[in-house]
């Protein structure tokens, strides 16, 4: 009942928003009937060949589908520009966080199943989490800072883990003492029940459904899928929901040289130290891990225009889908926001994606429409989602320094080419 509450109450506050869009004046979201023009969108040729021309990005690909067909299709730059390797249809990229987006269908599959229920405690499933504490910073009578560890106020929830509520969050941007604590939590080499045991032993940043507060909360929800299902992330994802869906590409490791030929690079600036698809470990990071292709994420962001089905197969029920793309965190939930909200202004939180509430306070306003539904990654590969135009578009890049501008840009002009 909570959750249809909160589904209805989002459903008023966008007729609200609407209502408000329209009598301010507000431009926001193509005017009804509208139809995107190819004309229009060939000024994404222009900014992204002067882009790559600048030494800002190798490559990218992007893909615009209106009514079930591409209006909207080309690859530029480099796969490899080291090695002046032309950017190709097939290209596989890590695409990072969009993967949290991946494991969040498959946890609801599992709801769908009754295997798991959004109310468990994580407890159920990894039982070191019923003995967390939340880290409360404080300065000492030296003014020194210390971190006191105090019992949580209710358990961890699987619907926290999907929501970024849980308290779990990443070292490594912000400060303080438990962001601190999470330093060496990579070293080694791990899979995801003992990546979910060291996440287990650090404080939690704050108590569950207080704050949305990006971290590895996806990662142990990745384990929960492992545990309720009795297979691997992996094992689960490509069973039941990548290979059905004709998504044979994506995966958590590269090991076919055929493959790894592949795999676009960034530039230089951009290498990091870091785990890749093409470093064989054992950690399948549902928060992070994956790598995909354009062909793939074609069906998949059909299978997410469509409700959750496509070519006659059902992966979400309606009722799974509708709680997914619902803002779960916006007014009257008890959830606050920070300065590191990375969801965005006008945008509220569903599971593993954000959710368009209304046109934001930023003037002018950014593009898009009310209900669509996004995620992006540090490699700059981005979906959108916007069943109210029955458009979905993708960019695929692994672009980190150069990544906002493109993605940013890319969508202003999409949003741009909309004719009544």
């Amino acid at each position: 009942m909570k959750r249809i509450a909160i589904a209805l109450l989002a459903v008023f506050a966008a007729a609200i928003a609407a209502d408000r869009a329209t009598a301010d004046g507000v431009p926001f979201g193509p005017p009804p009937g509208a139809e995107l023009s190819a004309a229009k969108l060939a000024a994404i040729d222009v900014f992204l060949n002067g882009e790559i021309a600048a030494g800002r990005i190798p490559g990218a690909i992007v893909l615009v589908q209106q009514h079930g067909k591409p209006v909207y299709f080309k690859w530029f730059g480099t796969r490899d520009r080291d090695k002046a390797i032309p950017m190709t249809r097939d290209a596989i990229f890590p695409i990072h966080s969009v993967t949290k987006t991946i494991t969040s269908v498959a946890a609801m599959m599992l709801v769908d199943r009754g295997k798991v229920a959004l109310a468990d405690p994580v407890s159920k499933y990894i039982p070191s989490f019923a003995s967390q504490k939340v880290g409360v910073e404080r300065s000492d009578e030296s003014g020194r800072p210390v971190l006191d560890l105090v019992p949580l106020q209710r358990p961890i929830t699987i619907e926290d883990l999907l929501l970024q509520t849980s308290g779990i969050t990443y070292g490594f941007y912000g400060q303080g003492l438990v962001k601190a604590a999470y330093a060496g939590i990579y070293l080694g080499d791990f899979d995801n029940a003992g990546f979910a045991e060291r996440i287990a032993k650090v404080p939690l940043a704050e108590q569950p459904g207080t704050l949305w507060d990006y971290g590895h909360s996806t990662d142990v929800l990745g384990r929960v899928i492992e545990v309720a299902s009795g297979q691997s992330l992996y094992r689960f994802e490509k069973q039941n929901l990548l290979d059905p869906l004709g998504m044979t590409e994506t995966k958590f490791f590269l090991t076919d040289p055929a493959e790894q030929v592949r795999y676009a690079r960034p530039l230089p600036r951009d290498v990091h130290v870091e785990r890749t698809a093409l470093e064989l470990t054992r950690w399948e990071s549902g928060g992070g891990g994956m790598v995909s292709t354009i062909d793939d994420f074609a069906r998949y962001g059909q299978m997410l225009l469509n409700g959750g089905s496509l070519d006659g197969r059902t992966y979400l029920s309606p009722a799974a889908f509708a709680a997914m793309t619902t803002d779960h965190i916006g007014p009257g939930t008890g959830v606050a926001r920070n300065v590191y909200y990375y969801p965005g202004d006008g945008f509220g939180y569903g599971y593993g994606f954000a959710i368009r509430t209304d046109p934001g306070v930023t003037v002018p306003v950014p593009p898009g429409s009310l209900g669509e539904i996004k995620w992006d990654s540090a490699s700059g590969v981005y979906i959108v989602v916007d069943r109210r135009e029955d458009m979905f578009f993708v960019v695929m890049q692994d672009s980190p320094s150069g990544r906002m501008p493109v993605i940013t840009a890319i969508k202003k002009i999409i949003y741009g080419a909309f004719e009544p």
